[in-house]
Order: C-alpha cells, then sequence, then structure tokens
C-alpha cells in the first residue's frame, strides 16, 4: 500500500535474497525508498544460521561510517560485539555505536528475524526528548531534571519547549521570577505556550501574578 504520503510494507511480503554466508536479506530500505538511514531485516529459518554476518562499520571515508541499531522481531538471536556476548529474545534492542565493532548474530529460533537500521551519526534528537525526560524527573529528582534541561538547552538554545520545562522547574521550588522569565521567553519563541500555562498544575504557584496573567493572557 502506498501513496504520495505514505507507503506500507508487510515484513512477509518481503522476497528473501541470500546474503554472505547463511544470511537471508530482506531489503526493505530498497523497497520503501528510504532515504535518511539505512534500514533492512534478517531471517533465519532454522537455529544456528547467520543473522547478521560478521563485520565492521568502518569505511575509508569516516563520515560514511555508520552507528547501527539491531531489534529482535522474532524468536531470538545470540550477537557478538567485539568480545562480549549478549543473549537477545524478541523486544530486545542490541545498540552499536562504534564503526569499529565487530558485529554478528547467529538465530538461536527458526523463523528469527532481526532488523537493522542504520546511518552516519547526524541525527539532531528533537527538543522534546528534552522536555519530556525533563518532565518525568522534575517533581521526583528536581536537580536531575534541570541536567536534563540544560543539556537540552545546549542542544536547542530556541526550543520553546524547553524554556517551558524550565519555567515549570523554577516554579516547584518556588523560584517565581526565574519561572517568569524563562516562560516569557518561550511565549516570545512560541506564543501557543501560552495556552499550556494557564492550566498547568506545576505553574500553580504563579497564577495570582499580574506578571503571569500579562504572559498569558489570563
Amino acid at each position: 500500500m502506498s501513496s504520495e504520503n505514505f507507503r506500507v510494507l508487510r515484513l512477509d511480503d518481503v522476497e528473501n535474497i541470500p546474503g554472505p554466508g547463511s544470511l537471508m536479506w530482506k531489503p526493505i530500505r530498497f523497497e520503501l525508498g528510504v532515504r535518511a538511514f539505512g534500514c533492512n531485516a534478517y531471517s533465519a529459518d532454522e537455529a544456528g544460521r547467520d543473522l547478521i554476518e560478521p563485520h565492521t562499520e568502518e569505511t575509508e571515508d569516516p563520515s560514511l561510517a555508520h552507528e547501527e541499531l539491531y531489534f529482535v522481531a522474532r524468536g531470538a538471536a545470540t550477537f557478538k560485539v567485539d568480545d562480549e556476548t549478549i543473549e537477545a529474545e524478541a523486544g530486545t534492542y542490541v545498540f552499536v555505536p562504534n564503526p569499529a565493532s565487530k558485529r554478528e548474530a547467529i538465530a538461536k529460533e527458526a523463523g528469527s528475524v532481526v532488523l537493522a537500521f542504520g546511518g552516519p551519526s547526524t541525527y539532531m534528537p528533537s527538543a522534546w526528548e528534552w522536555s519530556w525526560r525533563a518532565g518525568h524527573l522534575m517533581r521526583k529528582d528536581p536537580a536531575a531534571a534541570r541536567e536534563v534541561i540544560n543539556e537540552g538547552r545546549s542542544e536547542h538554545p530556541q526550543s520553546a519547549a524547553i524554556l517551558y520545562s524550565l519555567a515549570c522547574l523554577e516554579a516547584t521550588e518556588g523560584k517565581h521570577d526565574e519561572a517568569l522569565a524563562a516562560l516569557g521567553e518561550a511565549v516570545e519563541l512560541d506564543p501557543s505556550v501560552a495556552d499550556w500555562a494557564r492550566e498547568d498544575e506545576d505553574l500553580r504557584s504563579l497564577r495570582e501574578l499580574p506578571e503571569f496573567k500579562a504572559l498569558v493572557g489570563a
């Protein structure tokens, strides 16, 4: 199934293509036309067969060297990364960030499938990752939440979401001036933030302040 806006592909509808050794490759990236990163699948019809062939991702051009993420979608696999062995059941991720690391995987069960994703380390995570992590930590570990927010601001200095998280943290710690300053920056960057602020329990302590009402239009 496909259109101009999306493509849908069932794993079981993709033909197996023999690879090195006993490897069976499903060319997912090719079938979908993905260009942002590599993505393929590997299957084994018997235990003991290759799921990931022994290899590294080193290249002569370091900018093309890949990080790789593997996901055991079905069955189970034994991975080996350098000198370490990992027993991975279905639902397990194995991430190999170092292109120079040698990696391989062998099926432990018939019908095992491993998905592989790879690409050079150029991706910038979205700001929401930091704001969500900070929100999770805000009440139970404010110091850790602040570390996450500071890290996020170093990566996304103009993120309204991260500045809003900072405002919430400052407010929960009773630092009203700091909270208002951060909230003001966030609203300036994204006026829709004011809608979040009006009902946010983390900002309850600011609600009666004239400065807060002016910022959010309350």
